[in-house]
């Protein structure tokens, strides 16, 4: 893989080799992030001073596009190296902060317009979503809040970057791509976790404007012993099938990454976030499909490569 970088004077660079470098890809939110390393000498102080862009490159592809967020330069026994680290395009709408609005039959065009494209954020595909109350961007939004908030309330769906930076504002889709990992699959390592912390029992969903509540309750964890609840205020006129999906959209949120398998594999960019795995491990009692949700490149000239895969239930 090769890595370069792009100045705030628009001129690109192509570093040294690299020595040791990481790509995490998350698609949405914590970012996809980079760290790359290579040997330093004097003439890369100024594209280094200057650089606000940086692109991973293998074999024509474009791995990953994203910002710069810091650079360091290390003499030590091994020698004078530099290393570059930063987050994808999302970093773009969550380091920048929205003003307070208020929209009435927003559509999902009118929020990336306001809230994404003028932070350079391209749209290659956009979901056909209208809002059917009032939409609200509280103090303090982020960017990347005030847009996933819209497209989860209304569309059902969280907004997600591409490796090229660009934006996907629809619903994840399978692409039909399968990894299959099984007993003659070489893993290095695999850990099975299941984390019932913040995992939601009951919601209690009111409405203060009709003075109306619902409770919507998690009976799978109830019945193991759970005891976790909250109080959701919803805004006035709230139907009650309205309310009941709210409460129960708040659980299914709480139980992402209540099961999940973390494997690490020979070799880099095996899978991606949304694609789907093929898990055969009887002797951990692991068995069917998974959805990747982290994947974590490494590579370094000593160790050679290794990718780790997190994965969750379909």
């Amino acid at each position: 893989m090769t890595g370069q970088i792009i100045t705030s004077d628009h001129k690109t660079y192509t570093l040294p080799a690299l020595l040791r470098w990481e790509i995490v890809y998350t698609g949405s939110v914590p970012c996809d992030s980079y760290t790359v390393t290579f040997l330093y000498d004097a003439a890369m102080a100024e594209p280094l001073h200057l650089a606000a862009g940086f692109a991973a490159v293998e074999g024509g592809d474009v791995m990953l596009r994203g910002i710069v967020d810091e650079y360091t330069v290390e003499l030590t026994a091994e020698g004078l190296t530099a290393t570059v680290a930063g987050r994808g395009y999302a970093a773009r709408l969550l380091d920048n902060e929205s003003r307070p609005l208020t929209y009435q039959g927003a559509t999902l065009a009118e929020i990336v317009r306001n809230h994404a494209t003028p932070y350079g954020i391209e749209c290659t595909q956009m979901a056909a979503v209208t809002a059917n109350s009032i939409y609200t961007v509280a103090a303090g939004s982020s960017q990347w809040k005030a847009l996933a908030d819209f497209c989860e309330t209304y569309g059902g769906f969280t907004p997600r970057f591409q490796r090229d930076g660009k934006l996907l504002a629809v619903p994840e889709t399978d692409g039909g791509r399968r990894l299959v990992i099984g007993a003659e699959t070489p893993v290095l390592s695999c850990i099975l976790r299941e984390d019932h912390y913040g995992v939601l029992t009951e919601v209690l969903v009111i409405d203060k404007t009709r003075n109306t509540t619902y409770t919507v309750r998690n009976q799978d964890m109830i019945d193991r012993g759970g005891q976790c609840r909250r109080v959701l205020y919803t805004p006035g006129q709230s139907t009650w099938a309205a309310m009941r999906y709210t409460g129960a959209y708040q659980i299914e949120k709480s139980r992402k990454g209540e099961r999940t398998v973390t494997i690490q594999l020979p070799g880099n960019f095996l899978a991606f976030p949304g694609e789907r795995v093929l898990v055969q491990l009887e002797r951990m009692g692991i068995s069917g499909e998974f959805r990747v949700t982290e994947a974590d490149n490494l590579f370094s000239v000593n160790s050679g490569s290794t990718v780790t895969v997190t994965l969750e239930g379909v």
